[in-house]
């Protein structure tokens, strides 16, 4: 808002002619009326700051409502006020002014606006030494500033408390190892290197879990569908052979010799 205020001699007409646009509402335009008066706000005049507060909003602009509203409930409790000031009063409400919550106001709203400034202030003063989000570092305390007041009976004490834990039973488990069908398939040609066929059965000797027999046969099928050997078994359950596969075969049959010798045995 704009802070430029006229202002007339209160000697000649009685009145402060201020502009109600630099005010931030009706508490701020009360207190300027006080403060420009040098009046004492625990002894306010009602009847005169009445008379002021009611002729500086007389030319009141109604484009903020809201901030019309608040103008004219300020302007309807100094009437009241001052109604109050001038009507008798009952004994038992001699003790009782009017004015009292009005200056309660008034004081509350004059502490918050200087706190208001000082914080403008320092963060202006900011603003220039720091840049934005600038975060001071803690200070670090030495050894000087945290001086040890425990003695060494509570050190001796503390100590005897301390139990050692049980020791944990850890059980050791042993990870098998993956069996591979690459290597399988290795096992699988070199035996057959030395020999143009070889049982199943003495592919598995050296290994004792089931898995070795698993991956052995995947291998073997895996060969086969690569055309590198064949299997064979003359009946049902009896024992499964594998055939070297010869550059010279071809189709799916098997070499007429390697069957009549697997057949024999």
């Amino acid at each position: 808002m704009d802070l430029t205020v006229t202002e007339r001699s209160p000697e000649r007409d009685g009145f402060l002619l201020v502009d109600i646009d630099r005010f931030q509402g009706p508490l701020d335009l009360l207190l300027h009326l006080i403060r420009k008066q040098d009046i004492d706000v625990l002894d306010i005049p009602v009847s005169k700051i009445t008379d002021q507060f009611l002729r500086a909003i007389k030319g009141l602009d109604v484009h903020d409502l809201d901030l019309a509203g608040e103008f004219l409930e300020m302007a309807a409790t100094l009437i009241r006020i001052k109604a109050q000031m001038l009507l008798p009063r009952a004994a038992e409400d001699e003790e009782e002014d009017p004015r009292a919550e009005l200056v309660r106001r008034l004081l509350e709203y004059e502490q918050i606006r200087e706190v208001t400034l000082r914080l403008r202030a320092a963060e202006a003063d900011r603003g220039r030494r720091f840049g934005k989000g600038y975060v001071p570092a803690r200070p670090k305390h030495t050894v000087l500033d945290v001086p040890l007041e425990t003695t060494w009976d509570e050190v001796y004490a503390a100590a005897l408390l301390v139990e050692t834990p049980p020791a944990r039973r850890v059980d050791h488990r042993v990870t098998t190892r993956t069996v591979s069908m690459e290597e399988k398939s290795i096992l699988i040609l070199a035996q057959l290197k030395a020999g143009a066929k070889i049982r199943f059965s003495e592919l598995l000797v050296d290994f004792k879990e089931r898995s070795h027999g698993v991956m052995t046969f995947l291998a073997g099928l895996e060969l086969t569908r690569r055309r590198v050997l064949f299997l064979r078994q003359s009946r049902p359950f009896t024992e499964l052979w594998l055939y070297r596969r010869s550059e010279d075969d071809q189709g799916d049959t098997f070499p007429e010799a390697l069957v009549n010798q697997g057949e024999d045995e």
